[in-house]
């Protein structure tokens, strides 16, 4: 039993005695500002600090963002929130609600389907498709047509609406909490 305590005990001071890391290190207060957001500040620019969210993208592959970030699948969801939906899949890029009608007109029903064609907040990065369920008599002898009208132009435009909005507001956050920009290989480019 000494013997393993004593074989653990010279492993751990051999491990701890290799850790420059952990050494002591002399620092001057003059190399640094006393405010903390210059400190920050000059620690970015150093290169010292870093970023977990980057705003450049990726230029190849694909890059998948959490649904809850990306506005114009948060506009679509909360315009068709009074809609029960059937299937909400954000990486395959599509929603489709289930049938619906109001109290007033029992025997006509709505469903709507939205694909996303891209990311970006564009009039067409949506593909809208609603239709129109029309029955006689307790639900039987049922008619469905796909109606592309005015509706659908104006849920486009409501969503698109939104989403901008949410993209404004997530601008606006991310200035307010990272009020020091950071100099990206994008950035030089674009002042020169």
């Amino acid at each position: 039993m000494r013997v393993l305590i004593i074989i653990l005990i010279s492993i751990s001071l051999f491990t701890q005695s290799g850790c420059n890391a952990l050494k002591y290190k002399k620092v001057d207060a003059k190399e640094f500002p006393p405010d903390p957001k210059l400190r920050i500040k000059k620690n970015m620019e150093e290169g010292r600090g870093f970023r977990i969210m980057d705003t450049v993208k990726n230029k190849g592959g694909t890059s998948y963002e959490f649904a809850s970030s990306n506005p114009l699948w948060k506009a679509t969801l909360d315009t068709l929130d009074f809609m029960p939906l059937v299937s909400a899949n954000y990486s395959g890029g599509i929603v489709i609600t289930d049938w619906y009608s109001e109290n007033s007109s029992p025997d006509e029903s709505i469903k709507i389907t939205v694909r996303f064609l891209t990311n970006e907040i564009r009039s067409d990065s949506l593909d809208i498709d609603v239709f129109i369920k029309q029955c006689k008599t307790n639900s039987t002898n049922c008619v469905i047509k796909k109606q592309n009208n005015e509706f659908v132009s104006s849920l486009a435009k409501g969503i698109l609406k939104k989403a901008a909005l949410y993209e404004n507001q997530r601008i606006k956050n991310y200035k307010k909490e990272n009020p020091y920009e950071v100099s990206t290989p994008d950035n030089k480019r674009k002042k020169k």
